[in-house]
């Protein structure tokens, strides 16, 4: 019951915070416009059922209420990412003013400018907008206080657990405190990524009771008698539960919830990834162009270099799969002896990376000056033609060889869903360093998990990674 209360507070809080900076919003715009309006600007007429005004702003006021109670902002999510709850307030402010308008024009109110509601919606967003940043704020300042943080355990000590486990680690916001895990194939007592198994999955309503634990996470699908036997008892003890869905690494779109009568079925589904990714292609070719122009020198002086320094084209020219197995010739300058690709069928015995990729850190094939652009990814560069074209994106999965990925089952290849970018999270987190699984896995996060903000991310963290020369070869 004190749950229930404090999360009604919550919501009313939030409610009367919004009508505030709504207010506030339409105010400003009155203002601005005052001379375009046929009526006072004062904020108790908004109030007065006499002004003519104050049918239109409380009937704004209540649609901007409604669909933001249903858009679910009037509750604190702590695993919600910012730029989707961004994304959330503009939708509902959008979808308010289209009521709105047709308001006006149904009860054919004739004194109430469209420029000022125009106007009044880019406030009302930008103010919605900046209090719910500053509300995360405040609340991953409370979390990292203490306040309110939530006992976790997690049923499977496997890959998906510990994977489960770096993630919550990384997310302090969430305040989410890992207790342990429950495993029936792991020895009790052992480690898992820093935790240890607390004991098995049968010996979980006594584990869950001394640690006073308030999140339950599922991993592991082995039994349905046991999952079963779980839920049930973590519905008596009223604990939060959270299933992984099984198989979620193998799918690179959303997951979808809808009910057949009153049976809930999750969708795993893939379409509609181009339509996540809004302004992401006009954000290409904007920024790819304009380093595409202030490179052009540098790249006319390493042309001239490549070609002083070994035989053959300035360019190399090799054949990737782009976005759905589409086929294309990625850009790069040339960091090889021109009849490199000949060569390789003699060192495949010398390859030091796992899965479909050939990489060798002391490639013979690397000419001098190769060696100098392969470090920094100088070579990399002409792939912003690649841009420009429509082939890759600059933030993306990395495209491999069409001849080092046909030794691979294409259909496990979900990250061919997106066009390949020139950097990614492999490029920021080792490059040339990590394994060929868990560069897949990094690519299928990416996707999954994309937004502007993120890409923005990788961009700037590439720089200093870049400069370093870590990892590549």
């Amino acid at each position: 019951m004190k749950i229930i209360s404090r999360a009604v507070l919550i919501k009313c809080v939030y409610i009367c915070i919004d009508i505030v900076f709504v207010t506030l919003a339409v105010y400003l715009a009155c203002w601005l416009r005052k001379e375009t309006l046929p009526f006072p600007v004062n904020v108790i007429d908004f109030f007065n059922p006499k002004s003519q005004i104050h049918f239109v702003f409380i009937f704004w006021l209540l649609a901007i209420i409604l669909i933001n109670n249903i858009n679910g902002l009037y509750q604190t999510r702590r695993e919600l990412v910012e730029s989707i709850e961004i994304w959330k307030v503009i939708r509902s402010i959008m979808d308010s003013v289209v009521l709105t308008v047709v308001a006006i024009y149904f009860f054919k109110i004739q004194a109430f400018p469209r420029t000022v509601l125009l106007l009044s919606g880019l406030f009302i967003i930008i103010f919605l907008s900046v209090w719910r940043i500053l509300k995360r704020m405040f609340v991953l300042f409370l979390v990292s206080k203490g306040y309110n943080n939530f006992n976790v355990l997690i049923i499977g000590a496997g890959k998906v657990g510990s994977a489960l486990a770096q993630e919550i680690d990384k997310r302090k916001a969430l305040g989410l405190k890992i207790l342990g895990f429950l495993d029936d194939h792991v020895p009790t007592g052992e480690s898992c990524h820093g935790y240890k198994v607390l004991g098995k999955i049968a010996d979980f309503p006594i584990i869950a009771q001394q640690n006073f634990v308030n999140t339950l996470f599922i991993t592991i699908h082995h039994d349905s008698q046991v999952f079963l036997q779980t839920l049930e008892q973590a519905r008596e003890m009223r604990l939060a539960v959270r299933v992984v869905p099984e198989g979620f690494e193998l799918t690179t779109g959303e997951f979808g919830k809808y009910n057949i009568g009153f049976i809930p079925v999750l969708e795993y589904f893939n379409e509609g990834i181009a339509l996540r990714h809004p302004g992401k292609r006009i954000f290409d070719v904007f920024v790819g162009l304009l380093l595409l122009i202030l490179l052009l020198p540098l790249f006319l002086v390493l042309a001239i270099i490549i070609k002083r320094d070994s035989k053959g084209p300035v360019f190399y020219l090799s054949r990737r799969y782009g976005r759905r197995g589409e086929e294309f010739f990625m850009y790069k300058f040339r960091s090889m002896v021109s009849n490199a690709d000949d060569l390789q069928d003699a060192l495949k015995d010398k390859n030091e990376v796992d899965g479909p990729i050939f990489k060798i850190r002391s490639d013979p094939r690397v000419t001098e000056f190769g060696k100098f652009l392969r470090k920094f990814s100088i070579d990399e560069l002409p792939q912003l033609i690649n841009v420009l074209k429509g082939e890759m994106s600059l933030v993306g999965p990395r495209p491999f060889p069409i001849e080092q990925i046909e030794k691979e089952d294409l259909r496990q290849l979900k990250r061919l869903e997106v066009k390949p970018g020139i950097t990614g999270l492999w490029q920021i987190r080792g490059r040339s360093d990590i394994s060929f699984s868990r560069l897949v896995k990094w690519d299928i996060w990416y996707i999954n998990n994309w937004s502007f903000w993120l890409d923005i991310n990788i961009l700037v963290q590439t720089i200093p990674v870049v400069v370093k020369g870590k990892g590549a070869y």
